[in-house]
This record gives C-alpha cells, structure tokens and sequence, in this order.
C-alpha cells in the first residue's frame, strides 16, 4: 500500500478498496505487480492488456523474459532446496550449487537434442533432482511435464503420450513405508509408448546400479561443462503442461506460460503469503499435484523450499536440525514460518488484525488416528 501511495499515488485504505481497484484497473494492478515484484523483462512489454476478450486475452505482448531466470537470481544463498526422503538421506542445496547444477543440467540437456520448443517430462519423485531438472528444461526454452512414480505406467502414457516428448527422466523405484517398490519394468513400458523419445535419463534412488539399458544417468548429465543462462522467450511461451484428472477420457493437458505463471505466483506468494527471504515454505505434495509447481516458485521469493517424498504418517518427520515445519497450517494455506519461529506469519486466511496462533509441532497420525512421536527405523534411512 504504501509502494502503491508513493510511486502511482493511489491511496487504497482498505482491503475492500485494494480488491476493487485490482480487478477495476487490470492494467494497473499487474503493472504494479510487475514493477514493485521486479520482474526482469528483456524486452519492454509493449502494452500490459492488449487484448481483453477471453479466450484470446493477450497480456504483456512484446515482452521476454524466463521463469528459471527469476528463480535461480532470487533464491537464497544459504539453503536453498532441503530436500527429504524416506528413500535416502537427507540433501541441501545452497543458491549457488543450485545455480551450478541447474547449469550443467542445462548443459546436458542441450547436448541430448532439448531446446526452444521441446517436451522435457519426468517420472521423477518430489526431491532436489526434480527442482534442478525442471528450472534447467524452463532455462532452455523447453516445456515440462512431470507424474510421480507411483502412477502406473498407463496413467503415465496416458499423459507423456499426448506430448511427444524429448527427453525423459526417471528413477528405477523409491520406497513405501520401508519396501522396496521397483519401477523399472513401468518404465520400460513408458519408453516404449514414446516413440519419439530421444533420451532417458536416470536417477540411480532405489538402487545405485539402475539397470535400465541405454539410459543416461543423472551424475553424467551434470558432468560436463555448465551453460549457465536463460533463454529469453515469449510471455506466453509454454514453460509446463499440466493434467486434468482423467475422469472423462483422457487427461487433459493444461498450458501454463513462464509470464503468467511468473506474476500470477509473485502475486500470490507476496500478497497472499506474505513470502520473502528467510522463509521456508513446504507442500505435501508429489510431481503429479500442481502444488508442486507452486512449492517450486518459493525461490521466486528468496524461500528456502522443502522437498518430501514419502509418507509423513510412517515415523513422523526426520531428526534435522530444524523441522521443515512449524506446524499445522491455517486453512488454505502451508506453513510459512520464518526460521526458528513457533509461529505462522499471518495470511490472508486470518481475519484482518488478528495475529497467527502459536502453531504446536506437527505431529503426524498414524493409519489409526493416534499420534506419532517417534519413527520406526523401517521408514527412513539410516
């Protein structure tokens, strides 16, 4: 509010008033959106709304500009990704190595065939491989898509097979509340239905010796040299595809742009979240759930984000120097709480000038409703 008084001067005294004008003026609410959030444009923007009617609306036509871009220039420097799993141990990104390795990511992309325009899709569970492999595909130019691996290989090609995509990456398997639950043979059954494919990558996550024949794995990708950059595209230019459920017929693929992702969720997690460097922001979510395109986008906002796979009801949260948590969230909301608070910040799921509550530590339930305070060792690496 006061950004807007100062530099527009527009003096909105109320949220009711700030709602009005944001959907009165669209041309002033996501100019300032774009301004005050500091959107990096390489090139201006020749209007902000150029065409008004829907479907067909055109917003910021003539500018370019890259969704990793933003990411990776405003990610924190210290822990960037802490990434959890019941699967393997724990691992931590600080900005820079998250930098590095989306930069040989891209790197090796691009030296299998991925560029402006391709299909890069993942059969790849919610860790920091994930973060770096879809901010590396963005950096190219290239759409993403992405299913976790305990979709069956139908669902999978029911999806990847409407996008002729590129390249994919997987894993060979995870584990399930301490078993084993190998994927390989799904995955043969994916490449298979792609007949377009030209690469798969693997990430050696069950088993350190995959197994699954003429695959690239993950380390050799980020071996060679790094190519950091971003490629400046279009506001509109895809940057991933996202799927209906599947309820009548196929999924329907769903296409997000690097723009209107880009000031959508910069709009959300700075209004609406009240996000901002120190934060650390987490969803339970899995590669299959647009939450976790959105978890993705806290570096957007200098967050640290955390990554989880595997299932928080088996043993609890892992023994780390701090919970990736603060608690249970308000409603329609994760936690966002800054580093070592017991509280929430407040949200727009609070009523206006009433503080967050104290949140207690989460506690998850077990299958029978009762609370967990230990982990059986069955369920997390030791």
């Amino acid at each position: 509010m006061r950004w807007l008084e100062t530099e527009r001067q527009l003096v909105l005294p109320s949220y009711d008033a700030a709602w009005r004008w944001s959907i009165a003026d669209l041309e002033g609410f996501w100019s300032s959106i774009w301004t005050h959030l500091g959107v990096i444009s390489h090139d201006p923007a020749t209007a902000v709304l150029a065409e008004r009617q829907m479907p067909g609306a055109q917003w910021f036509p003539g500018a370019t500009l890259n969704f990793a871009e933003h990411a990776l220039a405003n990610c924190p420097d210290e822990t960037a990704v802490l990434s959890l799993s019941q699967t393997r141990d724990p691992v931590t990104l600080t900005g820079a190595e998250l930098r590095d390795q989306v930069a040989r990511a891209r790197g090796g992309l691009a030296r299998l065939g991925v560029g402006r325009g391709d299909r890069v899709v993942a059969y790849l569970p919610n860790t920091a491989e994930a973060v770096v492999a879809f901010l590396a595909s963005a950096s190219l130019g290239a759409a993403w898509s992405s299913c976790p691996p305990e979709f069956g290989g139908r669902g999978v090609i029911d999806r990847f097979g409407q996008l002729q995509p590129t390249v994919l990456l997987t894993v060979d398997g995870y584990r399930h509340r301490g078993r084993p639950m190998d994927r390989r043979d799904e995955v043969a059954r994916i490449r298979a239905a792609l007949p377009g494919l030209r690469a798969t990558v693997v990430l050696p996550y069950l088993d350190p010796h995959p197994g699954i024949p003429d695959a690239v794995e993950w380390t050799d990708l980020l071996a060679g040299p790094a190519d950091p950059g971003c490629e400046p595209v279009p506001f509109a230019h895809p940057l991933y595809i996202l799927f209906s459920s599947g309820t009548t017929g196929l999924p329907k693929p769903i296409v997000h742009g690097h723009g209107g992702i880009l000031v959508e969720h910069l709009k959300m997690l700075a209004l609406h979240h009240d996000m901002g460097p120190g934060d650390r922001f987490f969803w339970y979510t899995t590669t299959g759930w647009m939450m976790w395109n959105y978890l993705v986008s806290g570096l957007l906002m200098g967050a640290s984000i955390v990554c989880f796979d595997g299932d928080p009801a088996c043993g609890g949260w892992p023994r780390t120097p701090r919970s990736p948590i603060s608690g249970r969230a308000p409603r329609s909301s994760s936690p966002v709480a800054r580093p070592g608070s017991t509280r929430l910040r407040p949200t727009t799921s609070e009523p206006s000038g009433r503080s967050a509550r104290p949140v207690p530590p989460c506690r998850p339930r077990d299958s029978t409703g009762s609370t967990t305070t230990s982990r059986p060792t069955s369920c997390w690496p030791r």
